[in-house]
C-alpha cells in the first residue's frame, strides 16, 4: 500500500509538472504575439499601477492592525456596511504529552478528551 501512494505521489508531481511546462508554453506563445512595442507600453502600465497597488495594500494593512487592535481592545465583533471584523476567545491548548501522562494515573479525564480528524499536507522534497 505504501508503496501505491508514492506511485501516487510521483504521478502528482508528474501533473504538477506538466502543468508549470503548460503555463511556460503559453507565456512563450503570448510573448511570440507580443510587439515589442506592446511589451513596453505593458511594462509601463505594469510600473504605473504597481506603485498605486503597494500604496493601496499597505493602506489596507496598516487598517487592518488599527481594526484589529481596537476589536481585541472592545472585546467584541463588530460590524460595518460590507465588512465585519469577527473577535474570537483565544484557543485554549495543552500540554498533550504530560496530559497523557496524567490519563494514565486518572482514565476517568479521558472521557473529556476529542481528538480531531486527521488531514493530509503535501510538501516537496528537497533533493
Amino acid at each position: 500500500m505504501p508503496s501505491d501512494i508514492s506511485k501516487k505521489l510521483d504521478q502528482l508531481a508528474n501533473f504538477q509538472a506538466q502543468r508549470d511546462v503548460f503555463a511556460l508554453e503559453k507565456k512563450e506563445l503570448i510573448d511570440q504575439v507580443l510587439t515589442p512595442e506592446i511589451k513596453t507600453r505593458l511594462e509601463e502600465i505594469e510600473a504605473e499601477f504597481s506603485g498605486r497597488l503597494q500604496s493601496v495594500n499597505d493602506n489596507i494593512a496598516a487598517l487592518e492592525d488599527e481594526i484589529k487592535n481596537d476589536v481585541l481592545k472592545q472585546g467584541t465583533s463588530i460590524q460595518g456596511t460590507f465588512l465585519r471584523a469577527v473577535w474570537n476567545k483565544g484557543r485554549v491548548t495543552w500540554d498533550t504529552k504530560r496530559m497523557d501522562s496524567y490519563a494514565s494515573a486518572h482514565p476517568e479525564i479521558l472521557k473529556f478528551r476529542k481528538q480531531g480528524v486527521p488531514f493530509v499536507s503535501f510538501y516537496k522534497v528537497d533533493k
